[in-house]
């Protein structure tokens, strides 16, 4: 900033680049040379050079000679041009992938479209409707146990994906948090890990999204329920296939879910419950605190970079899973969907979509409490807080 006070005997002198000169004038008696030695006693005349690389000026003169004037940080300066172009590239990425995303999704509606005017394909699609039927034995209708357990899975793969995506972005940890000796989170005689607070959230929340998936998959196989999310033969690959393209051309599949998923959804479900969930739980626990780094054969077997590789796409896959799920939930039948998936009934009505809501809001409270802010007092009672 420039000083408010101003000599009216020597007005400021401009330095090179445009930092003003004290007002104070130099001391005959004491004036600076190149270097910082003291000067001779002579007074400094006005031609004299007083910095390096530039003579003293009448203020006036020089200021009209240079042609330039110095100011304090204006929106158009250096500093402000770069922060707003940062701001304008923050935009242009997001901009481009969502004008990239319609086109495709356009182009893959005009091209599926275009493919079923064709006889051959009509055909197929005749002879794979897009469901396969169920064992006799199969149960009809969703549990009760059910509704709790999308509830759940939404829930925490919410939160784990934010945390996990917090982990990957954020620039400087919160906190760091290390595990005391022989506890849940460092057992037996492996060495307590410095780890940062959101990796301690991240890696909490998996623990209970993996319980519940363990409770979630021996009812399944206890309720009979597996077998309407296992494809049991090869008819589901056509009839999953033909789906798609149902979905693709806008000309969507006849939907009851209450008494059988179609086939895409069923090889969906299957991959999500029986390959993608174990995968995100494999990488993940190499990543823990429990993974034992003193068994060096283990770890070599099992490279770090390796789970790095596969545990981020598994993140996206659930990701895309969910949003494409949600969607298909609310254009096929949002009321009788939610009760299906909520109330555990063949209904219509708004109870569904109440609870759903209700859902929802403990969802968006959970993203703003799961924060090391309040986080915090949990972590110290597992471990040891640090900065």
């Amino acid at each position: 900033m420039i000083d408010d006070e101003v000599n009216p005997i020597e007005p400021q002198r401009q330095r090179m680049g445009g930092a003003p000169v004290t007002s104070e004038p130099v001391s005959p008696a004491t004036p600076t040379r190149m270097g910082g030695a003291p000067a001779t006693s002579e007074p400094a005349s006005p031609a004299t050079p007083t910095r390096m690389g530039a003579l003293s000026q009448e203020p006036s003169q020089g200021i009209a000679e240079s042609g330039e004037t110095h100011s304090p940080l204006t929106p158009e300066s250096p500093v402000e041009n770069s922060v707003a172009a940062c701001s304008r590239k923050q935009w242009v990425r997001p901009t481009v992938w969502a004008l990239l995303a319609v086109i495709l999704a356009v182009s893959i509606v005009l091209i599926a479209r275009g493919v079923r005017t064709l006889p051959a394909v009509d055909a197929f699609v005749a002879a794979f409707p897009g469901t396969v039927d169920l064992p006799a034995n199969a149960p009809v209708g969703l549990p009760a146990w059910l509704g709790w357990q999308h509830f759940f899975n939404l829930f925490f793969i919410v939160l784990i994906v934010r945390s996990g995506w917090l982990i990957r972005t954020e620039k400087r940890a919160p906190g760091y948090w290390t595990a005391k000796e022989k506890s849940f989170f460092s057992p037996g005689s492996s060495t307590p890990k410095k780890i940062s607070l959101t990796q301690w959230i991240h890696q909490s929340l998996d623990v209970l999204w993996v319980a519940n998936g363990v409770i979630f998959v021996v009812l399944l196989f206890v309720t009979g329920q597996w077998m309407r999310i296992v494809p049991l033969s090869w008819e589901y690959v056509p009839n999953a296939l033909s789906v798609a393209l149902q979905y693709a051309s806008l000309d969507w599949p006849t939907e009851d879910g209450w008494l059988n998923y179609n086939a895409l959804q069923v090889i969906a479900y299957f991959t999500t419950v029986f390959v993608a969930a174990p995968l995100a739980a494999i990488t993940g626990f190499r990543f823990s605190t429990w993974w034992p780094d003193k068994n060096s054969v283990l770890s070599r077997r099992f490279p770090i970079e390796w789970a790095r590789a596969v545990h981020f796409p598994v993140m996206i896959y659930f990701v895309g899973f969910t949003v494409v799920h949600v969607f298909l939930v609310f254009f096929t039948g949002a009321l009788k969907n939610l009760n299906h998936m909520f109330t555990a009934r063949d209904s219509a009505d708004g109870w569904g979509l109440a609870i759903f809501a209700l859902a929802v809001a403990v969802i968006v409270a959970g993203w703003f409490v799961a924060k090391p802010l309040f986080l915090g007092s949990i972590a110290s009672r597992y471990g040891t807080l640090s900065k």
